[in-house]
């Protein structure tokens, strides 16, 4: 997990024309805000010296663009800045963009207030400049107005900035194929040379023999170790430890394979396990559990959206998981839907400490595997998953209510999560199926539709959010008129 090491370069403009001594307010007024911001925000804000010619504004774009620290650049015009100087600037810049409309002091000062005020504080008219371009230019820019103090400002600018941090983790993944797509399965596969040009994945395929092979060279050592490090965090509920012993094997070798060649994400395919006795189930959830990505059945989009995610989410309170939309609950005025899988959906949703249990699986024709089971948190949060629409690529976002599950499962043994689809669960399901919606997804109580919105605007994808406003008629509409927009190229 990286977020903190990005940064954000905070470019603020101005012009020659008040004078030379402008400046140095101008510059301390940005360093005070940056120094203020990066104690509330997810990363810090680098003041840039004040831009006044289109020379220095294309220096410090090219700059930021060869800075790999440098996630994005947040611009806000401190007086009027002509805006023909920023083209060449904005032209070359390749990195998120987030433009901030504020101002440094929060009221007009009445009895003091004369032209030298007002040329050094043009923010209302400096940023409607500077906004035009934007817009000329067809920019994808985050604009974001109030007063840069207040807390509901700078949570939009944290948004944002995950977003960004989505991003340029996206650009560079690296997704491992342990085998290929579960067979006759349509919305989990997709065109991976897309999905590297737009989000920069990586998608790699290995034999399974490729991990079997490390799985065999897992020493008892390195098991006892993974084996202590269960017993640390999960409750052992199971008299089978051979079964979990297996587990931890699989564990240590998949996550060697990971870390030595450099995935942030993998996924498995129960129809190919050749010599393994077990599908990877608690291996797979406790490696989420330390932020790699999954996705079962050969469903890499899953996988990479887990690891995108969870990386945007990183220091934030709830958790993020592989999901699969399970079974309904009809009940007049109650309708919910149960959420889980067989075997994978990581722990950090769970609402109490999970419990390592072994049992039976109908599937994969392997020996009993170990899994955590455990019932999930209560509280809002998304569902998100993003397909292959064939001449683009998709992301459906819908907010849900998790629900408290009072009820026990014994005779499905797996976790869950029961949650409230919004607007209610006959409209989700509809809005859901329409766009194309896969049955496997990402479900955060961390991030929200915004944050993925933003992810998706900066990555130059379509994004659909079914939410407590849907209506199904306008719905359909809103399809219609994406894909008349991205037939003509818009």
């Amino acid at each position: 997990m990286s977020i903190k090491n990005y940064e954000f370069w905070f470019v603020v403009g101005t012009q020659h024309l008040y004078g030379e001594e402008i400046f140095a307010d101008i510059n301390a007024h940005a360093s005070e805000m940056c120094d203020a911001w990066s104690k509330k925000l997810c990363c810090k804000v680098i003041a840039k010296p004040c831009v006044k010619t289109s020379s220095e504004i294309l220096q410090v774009m090219q700059e930021a663009n060869h800075t790999p620290a440098c996630a994005g650049v947040i611009t806000w015009m401190h007086t009027f800045s002509p805006s023909k100087m920023w083209i060449a600037g904005l032209n070359e810049l390749n990195k998120p963009y987030l433009h901030v409309n504020t101002q440094y002091n929060r009221d007009i000062p009445w009895s003091k207030i004369d032209m030298d005020f007002m040329n050094l504080n043009q923010s209302a008219h400096g940023d409607r400049e500077h906004g035009y371009i934007g817009a000329r230019m067809r920019k994808k820019v985050k604009v974001v107005a109030g007063y840069w103090k207040d807390e509901e400002f700078t949570k939009k600018i944290d948004i944002w900035m995950r977003a960004a941090v989505g991003a340029a983790e996206s650009r560079k993944l690296r997704v491992l194929r342990i085998s290929d797509n579960m067979r006759n399965v349509a919305v989990t596969d997709g065109d991976k040379i897309e999905a590297q040009i737009k989000l920069g994945w990586q998608v790699d395929h290995y034999g399974v023999g490729d991990i079997i092979k490390l799985v065999n060279e897992v020493t008892n050592d390195e098991i006892d170790k993974q084996m202590a490090e269960y017993a640390s965090i999960y409750d052992m509920d199971t008299d089978n430890i051979d079964a979990v012993r297996y587990q931890a094997r699989e564990e240590v070798a998949i996550k060697k394979f990971l870390v030595d060649n450099g995935f942030g994400a993998f996924h498995t395919n129960f129809e190919d396990l050749q010599e393994l006795k077990q599908l990877p189930g608690l291996a797979a959830q406790d490696l989420m559990r330390q932020g790699f990505g999954f996705g079962a059945e050969g469903d890499w989009k899953v996988a990479a959206m887990t690891r995108v995610m969870k990386l945007m989410a990183e220091g934030l309170d709830g958790g993020t998981a592989f999901m699969e939309d399970y079974t309904y609950h009809f009940e007049p005025g109650n309708e919910m839907l149960l959420g889980s899988h067989m075997l994978e959906v990581c722990p950090t949703i769970a609402s109490d400490k999970p419990k390592i249990q072994v049992h039976p699986l109908g599937i994969g024709d392997r020996e009993d595997p170990a899994r955590l089971v455990f019932k999930a948190q209560t509280g809002n949060a998304i569902v998100v998953t993003l397909v292959d629409m064939g001449d683009r690529l998709r992301m459906i976002v819908n907010d849900v209510e998790c629900k408290e599950q009072v009820n026990d499962m014994p005779n499905l043994p797996v976790a869950g999560v029961l949650w409230k689809p919004l607007p209610c669960l006959q409209t989700s399901a509809e809005a859901w199926i329409y766009a194309g919606g896969a049955h496997h997804s990402v479900l955060s109580y961390t991030l929200n539709s915004e944050h993925m919105r933003d992810f998706a605007e900066i990555m130059g994808i379509e994004f659909i959010h079914i939410n407590k406003d849907t209506e199904i008629n306008s719905f359909k509409k809103e399809l219609f008129y994406n894909d008349v927009a991205y037939k003509l190229g818009m």
